[in-house]
């Protein structure tokens, strides 16, 4: 079988239960690992629920009986999924395409960052902190328990890894048109001292299909095979 260089792009037009999510992407890395299938970038939104990460803290999962809760081998910490949102799975072969783990990292958020400016939104990036974010001169300051004053700023995209095999998969969620009271049953991504957004709450009328474009567009941009250390991508 000869498979394309390019992965391939899938739109759900439905809800995809996170299960049902999951097995799909083991099924995926697995033969993409064997090289009987080509990368997929797996376009789709889930149900309410929430999801763990390998850092996750009990104490951050407020209401756990408020959405179905799923522990996941993905980094990172609690977060949401659900209606509004788009979730972008990638499920890229990192061995050939010469991205060790940490740079992959990067380049996921230098996608949504990308993706973003399509879109008219200036996302960035904060030191310590994984994700995308947008500064809110809007509001007022927030007020830490310590009493540290923050300049605010919500988080509009989050993300999370998991590699096996040299194969990337997990992905990216932007928020779109989400119920954002939702985001309330956690402390998202560990982080209380800043809020969330979503493009609608910024004012934007963007649709699934515009940030699915906007994905589209910024790709191969981001992701074209670089050449790194050889301890970070074996041979």
């Amino acid at each position: 079988m000869v498979l394309s260089t390019e992965p391939e792009w899938r739109t759900e037009d439905r809800s995809v239960p996170y299960p049902e999510a999951l097995a799909a992407m083991d099924a995926r890395v697995a033969a993409i690992r064997a090289g009987t299938a080509p990368e997929l970038v797996w376009l789709l939104e889930h149900p309410p629920l929430y999801t763990a990460g390998t850092s996750a803290k009990r104490a951050d999962l407020l209401t756990p009986e408020r959405f179905p809760v799923y522990a996941t081998g993905r980094g990172g910490q609690y977060t949401y999924h659900g209606p509004g949102q788009r979730v972008a799975y990638a499920m890229l072969d990192l061995r050939r395409r010469r991205i060790g783990v940490h740079r992959y990292v990067r380049h996921l958020e230098e996608w949504i960052i990308r993706s973003l400016a399509e879109l008219n939104v200036r996302g960035e990036r904060r030191e310590g902190r994984i994700g995308v974010w947008v500064a809110r001169p809007d509001k007022p300051p927030r007020r830490a328990p310590d009493g540290t004053i923050y300049p605010a700023e919500d988080k509009i995209a989050a993300l999370g890894v998991r590699v096996r095999h040299w194969v990337a998969f997990h992905g990216i969620s932007i928020n779109v048109d989400p119920d954002l009271s939702h985001f309330e049953g956690i402390v998202p991504c560990g982080i209380a001292e800043h809020g969330v957004t979503s493009l609608a709450d910024l004012g934007l009328t963007a649709s699934l299909d515009d940030v699915d474009a906007a994905l589209r567009a910024t790709f191969d941009s981001v992701f074209a095979a670089e050449p790194v250390e050889a301890a970070l991508v074996p041979a």
